[in-house]
């Protein structure tokens, strides 16, 4: 018996290498590659309770001094889950350029003394997230100013865009249709959390996209969709975002 077992083994190992060299290799990439230096970091700064009005008013006045450095994309107060946070994204063409655009802010006294020794006490914390847009997504204005931006963030399971992209696309493609939210841009993580998609939505009202919602749970397409999407997913979380004055996204 012995020595059938020993015979048999050299085979199966064979077998299992075969098996292993047909399995796609689409598994072992972070699929389609991103073309340009172009990324966005993702902001979160946590405010003390006591600060939110002083703090979201200091930027309000000041933010000028910021975004002569670099392209602000969006600035949103954070209203339903999370309190007493801002969320903001800034667009750079090369981790160069935002290593030159840090080292200019930290010798633009101006910027420090009016704004950085004022804002920094007022923060309990800061995150940030270096993140692109997917392949196929751009950055798409709202069809109108006001409303409420929503970011849905998905933690996906490891393996990248070549193992859950397609679905996932699927997915969020369904909700992006008449009757339903504005898609602003989808955006794959890059340094931060790995294995992460973040979805920017716009809606009219938060009643408005509580009835969105609703409608979703019974469109059999967008069910099918994400029924599909969700075998890949770890776990998800959202927020819901007002526009601050000074947002170029509004």
């Amino acid at each position: 018996m012995l020595k059938l077992c020993a015979a048999l083994r050299p085979a199966g190992l064979l077998q299992r290498a075969a098996a292993a060299a047909a399995a796609p290799r689409a598994r072992l990439s972070t699929g389609p590659q991103q073309q340009h230096g172009t990324f966005y970091e993702f902001r979160t700064y946590c405010i003390r309770p006591d600060q939110n009005a002083a703090f979201l008013k200091l930027t309000n006045e000041k933010v000028h001094l910021r975004t002569a450095h670099s392209k602000l994309i969006g600035y949103w107060s954070v209203e339903y889950g999370g309190l007493n946070q801002v969320f903001h994204i800034w667009k750079y063409d090369s981790y160069s350029q935002r290593a030159g655009v840090r080292a200019a802010l930290s010798q633009d006294a101006q910027w420090i003394s009016e704004y950085i020794s004022k804002a920094m006490p007022m923060l309990t914390s800061q995150d940030n997230e270096v993140v692109y847009l997917v392949p196929w997504s751009q950055i798409k204005p709202p069809p109108q100013e006001g409303g409420v931006y929503e970011l849905v963030s998905f933690q996906m399971r490891p393996g990248g865009p070549a193992v859950w992209g397609e679905a996932f696309r699927a997915a969020v493609s369904s909700h992006d249709a008449p009757g339903y939210g504005s898609l602003v841009g989808v955006f794959h993580s890059e340094v931060g959390h790995l294995n992460r998609v973040h979805a920017l939505w716009w809606y009219e009202s938060p009643d408005q996209r509580a009835a969105v919602r609703h409608k979703s749970h019974s469109d059999a397409r967008v069910v099918a969709a994400v029924r599909e999407s969700v075998s890949f997913l770890e776990s998800q979380s959202n927020k819901l975002m007002f526009p601050c004055l000074f947002s170029p996204l509004k």
